[in-house]
């Protein structure tokens, strides 16, 4: 008999107990008068209680191993039909899981860092690419970077025997990183998974597929549950990945840039669960959220959903991508993966800043094409009705800022004629209010567009003053549509200094 099955029935059998308790006393309340003369009601009420747990005790419900079974499913609710009745609101999930995990190399150390970076990794048929996924991680950081990362491993492998020898290998490779406090390897015992038997078969999946991609999902849980507390973000890679050079960098100028927005999630590869990056506070919450749904479908399906519910409605994905899927084989079956991301680019400081700013445009927009994505890292663009002469779009900042360069892309491969054909690029300063909001008094030309596009160096070299605006500016009428495609701005600092 399944656990559930079991508590099922324990609840009829109080459920009638209760019921028929509450019959007897409501008939013993009418005879208040004779209660108090008499100790028979009382006495009929204890022998009534003991019959029933004479038979309750009869059917075994209260033998010593189901009251230990009980405590411990109360206390690792690891079943989804358990965790149906509780998931009235996700931001209740606050709490970590009750695991013990096992530390099979380095401690955590007491100051929390910037980021975590959580790894999950299981014996694979053909290929291991751990290690070098490791190595890829310290060898493009510096040593100032690697200060303010901590990189967790979860070997999730219930083979304890190829987890000893793969965290020797670790050890033995990376022992200084895990003197330092920068490598934690961890493991959490078998004892702790759900049943992977008899899952829901969804999506036509073999057998095999369900359990691989359920266990998955909760060895991502655990991982999670375990790095609550190590530091201010976290991101998800996987066990087969290339970094880009200083990829910490380029997040921290991209989170910095969001500050005052709300997300969830952002994304630095369009690929699976690689290149994920959260907010520490809200991993008790999505490990809760893959436990409960854990048979339902894959990791990365399940995380489309779990922002969805707290309200980020679109993905969030910045370009260049800071990680490469490097591994041949996948860790199913050890099946062909040849996937790759043609957004990733080695050197990842050359990623934008484009500090926050409000943008303006009288240009027609077409449906939801609106100003905002052509600015956003996002792979989005505005998309505008044939512009006229003297038509605008403008980038007003928050704050007067420094900017080193500019570079825009107008039209897209499969509409490239809907480009710029004739315009400007200008820079302002001294901002007024106007009926149509904030904009510049003062500006500067940079340089004309070319071919529907213009890159400016050295702007804080060419203009003397803290730039408070950046507008592009339509020449010549065009019969053409306008999609801008992409606005990137460089700062000399970080928006927030």
């Amino acid at each position: 008999m399944s656990d559930c099955c079991v508590l099922c029935s324990e609840f009829s059998v109080f459920k009638k107990f209760y019921f028929d308790m509450r019959l007897l006393l409501k008939y013993l309340d009418k005879m208040r008068c004779f209660r108090k003369r008499s100790t028979i009601p009382f006495l009929v009420v204890l022998i009534t209680f003991l019959l029933f747990m004479n038979l309750y005790m009869e059917d075994g419900y209260v033998l010593e191993e189901d009251k230990r079974q009980l405590r411990e499913a109360s206390m690792h609710p690891l079943n989804s039909e358990r965790y149906v009745h509780t998931f009235k609101d996700i931001t209740n999930f606050s709490g970590t899981i009750n695991v013990t995990y096992r530390y099979l190399a380095g401690t955590p150390l007491p100051r929390k860092k910037y980021l975590t970076i959580g790894l999950s990794s299981v014996k694979r048929k053909r290929g291991n690419y751990l290690l070098e996924t490791i190595k890829s991680i310290f060898d493009q950081s510096s040593y100032e970077e690697l200060k303010e990362i901590v990189v967790v491993v979860h070997l999730a492998d219930f083979d304890l025997a190829w987890c000893e020898s793969l965290v020797q290998e670790i050890s033995r490779k990376f022992g200084h990183h895990i003197i330092a406090g920068r490598l934690l390897v961890i493991h959490a015992p078998e004892e702790y998974y759900p049943s992977l038997d008899g899952l829901k078969r969804n999506y036509n999946d073999p057998e095999d597929r369900v359990r691989f991609r359920s266990k998955q999902n909760v060895d991502y849980a655990f991982l999670l549950n375990f790095c609550t507390n190590l530091s201010d973000f976290y991101m998800m890679l996987e066990d087969d990945v290339r970094c880009s050079r200083n990829f910490l960098t380029a997040l921290k100028k991209v989170v910095t840039s969001r500050e005052g927005s709300y997300w969830v999630t952002l994304e630095f590869s369009k690929l699976g669960y690689i290149g994920k990056l959260y907010h520490s506070r809200d991993l008790p919450r999505l490990a809760h959220f893959l436990l409960m749904f854990y048979q339902e479908m894959p990791c990365d399906w399940l995380l489309i959903h779990f922002r969805g519910l707290l309200a980020q409605k679109d993905v969030i994905r910045f370009k260049p991508s800071l990680f490469q899927h490097m591994g041949y084989y996948s860790s199913y079956k050890g099946a062909e993966n040849k996937l790759k991301d043609d957004d990733f680019e080695e050197d990842s400081l050359d990623i934008p800043d484009n500090p926050p700013a409000t943008l303006y445009t009288n240009i027609n927009v077409f449906e939801s094409y609106d100003a905002a994505k052509a600015y956003s890292s996002v792979d989005e663009y505005f998309w505008g009705k044939a512009p006229s002469t003297g038509d605008f779009y403008v980038i007003v900042f928050n704050k007067a800022t420094k900017i080193s360069k500019i570079k825009i892309t107008t039209g897209t491969d499969d509409r490239q004629n809907d480009i710029l054909h004739h315009g400007a690029l200008e820079v302002g300063e001294k901002l007024v209010g106007t009926k149509k909001g904030r904009q510049c008094s003062s500006y500067i030309t940079l340089g004309e567009f070319k071919n529907g596009n213009i890159e400016v160096n050295d702007v804080d070299h060419k203009i003397s003053f803290d730039i408070e605006c950046v507008r592009i500016v339509v020449t010549a009428n065009q019969k053409e549509w306008l999609i801008i495609r992409s606005i990137s701005l460089w700062t000399t600092q970080p928006p927030s200094q």
